[in-house]
């Protein structure tokens, strides 16, 4: 799914009322009146308290169509206009005439002086006070509002987008922004929703498919876009009846030290599990026997050093390899790398120390292949490009530093973004369990089995976030969030590919 910038979005809706000859205003009236029926249906007419506050401009005109639908199927309805300014927009001023004919109860003025409305814990608050468009910080007595409305603890819906919540960069104050419990988007997320400094803002999120042109959303460029399962489904490969394990690759995984050979049997046993045909683990010769005792499945080469790795040098001529788990930075292991990488040019990923041998050896950036697949936690990360003041000072950095060594980089968290040069593909799925040791050392694994079988890096990348993260979503439905460890996180990937052929439910088909 496409996630449209801000202009994007405006253009879409100058579009839609362009090609399909209707008014900004019938537009709002569309958009607003999906809200309507999201709330009908689940409300079914209870006289529960609704207080609907309404801006000035498109997203107030968007809550005041919402309240005229709402009072007129009986609900109890307050609505207020949040008065920050003295210009209404024309679509504004249309239905605010709309719902004073429809109702005596007219929209109440919300001015600086007033006395801020009696909200009970029990009520639904609509927040439609500001929109996508909001370019300055709300005024003091506006952020008053805001928490007035969080302190009441009544459940918030926010129109579109919480208000004070900018769509291209972090507020100043989070005061100056509604908390919300649930946004209804129109069309498209907002990027901002998958951000930890900006995605607080609202604990959940729905898209609600307002009919925008549909040749617009196909044609348009967007810098970021959201992976789900059918944009995973439509680039799955099928397997040939007659294929072998031959097929689908050799991988294999360089890492361990004395006390962290674990690390590689999670990954290797993530890569066999994800598809490679053949799996090797290449260690130090402490991992011998713990390796062969525990994976009978994977072949197994060892380093001449007894608790590291000194030296990499095979004879296999393996599909993709995946590089750095529990490696630990001993200096004859940063030598190794060094050498590794002036020699090998195929299909690489690299984690953990890996990564941390890279940001302590910038020199050693320029040896790595075009598209090698980096998968920091968000401390390497800072060692890799650097600290940064917030999420899109860190997404800018990440950008370029992809696009100035042609690198596909992992930013790991509780929404992961895949950054390559100028694009950004944020994963749907994934939850805080995989908050546990060893979770980065399986998906290093289940991305290197991927580029075994064939997908290209970005592809692959992409692939194995997102199966990494429905594995995890699967196995912690009978276990719960702290229960889950990386393990059971292998054995749920089945489960996860199979996942991809089952037809939606209505929540899901919502999401999408």
């Amino acid at each position: 799914m496409k996630i449209l910038s801000k202009e994007q979005v405006y253009e879409g809706d100058r579009l839609t009322a362009e090609r399909q000859n209707i008014s900004s205003t019938e537009l709002m009236e569309r958009a607003a009146t999906k809200i309507f029926y999201w709330i009908h249906s689940r409300l079914q007419g209870q006289p529960i308290p609704i207080h609907v506050f309404c801006g000035i401009g498109n997203n107030g005109g968007d809550g005041l169509v919402l309240s005229r639908h709402l009072i007129n199927h009986g609900y109890n309805v307050n609505t207020y206009v949040v008065n920050y300014s003295d210009k209404r927009s024309k679509d504004f001023l249309i239905n605010y005439e709309r719902i004073k004919q429809t109702s005596k109860n007219w929209p109440l003025l919300l001015n600086e002086e007033d006395e801020l409305p009696k909200i009970t814990p029990d009520a639904i608050i609509v927040d439609g006070v500001f929109g996508i468009g909001l370019n300055r910080p709300a005024d003091d007595w506006v952020k008053k509002l805001f928490q007035h409305m969080r302190a009441s603890k009544a459940f918030t819906l926010a129109i579109d987008i919480p208000s004070g919540l900018y769509t291209d960069h972090v507020p100043e104050d989070e005061n100056g922004v509604v908390w919300a419990n649930y946004t209804l988007s129109f069309q498209t997320p907002k990027l901002v929703f998958f951000l930890p400094d900006t995605g607080k803002f609202t604990t959940e999120w729905e898209v609600l498919d307002i009919g925008i042109d549909p040749s617009y959303l196909q044609g348009v460029k967007t810098e970021a876009e959201l992976i789900g399962k059918f944009e995973m489904l439509s680039v799955y490969q099928p397997r040939d009846k007659f294929s072998h394990k031959g097929s689908f690759g050799h991988a294999l995984i360089v890492g361990g030290s004395y006390g962290k050979i674990g690390a590689v049997i999670l990954a290797s046993r993530a890569a066999l599990t994800a598809g490679a045909g053949l799996i090797t683990a290449y260690v130090p010769k402490c991992g011998y026997i713990p390796i062969q005792a525990s994976f009978p499945e994977a072949m197994v080469i060892t380093d001449n050093e007894e608790d590291f790795i000194s030296n990499i040098s095979f004879e296999q001529k393996p599909s993709a390899i995946g590089f750095g788990v529990g490696i630990g930075t001993d200096k004859k292991t940063l030598i190794a790398f060094e050498a590794f990488l002036k020699q090998y040019k195929g299909r690489l990923v690299i984690d953990a120390d890996g990564i941390n041998m890279l940001a302590n050896n910038k020199e050693l950036l320029d040896l790595l292949q075009p598209q090698t697949i980096l998968t920091p936690h968000p401390k390497e990360l800072k060692r890799l490009i650097g600290d940064w003041k917030d999420d899109f000072e860190k997404l800018e950095k990440v950008k370029s530093f992809s696009l100035k060594y042609d690198l596909i980089i992992v930013i790991k968290g509780a929404n992961t973004v895949t950054v390559y040069k100028d694009l950004l593909y944020v994963n749907s799925s994934g939850n805080p369990g995989l908050a546990t040791a060893g979770s980065g050392d399986v998906l290093t694994g289940v991305i290197t089995g991927m580029l075994s079988q064939g997908y290209d890096p970005l592809t692959a990348t992409l692939f194995g976030v997102y199966l990494h993260g429905k594995a995890a979503d699967i196995a912690v439905l009978d276990l719960g969030y702290q229960a889950l460890t990386a393990s059971l996180v292998i054995d749920a990937l089945g489960e996860a590919y199979l996942d991809l052929f089952k037809q939606p439910n209505v929540e899901e088909q919502e999401k999408q």
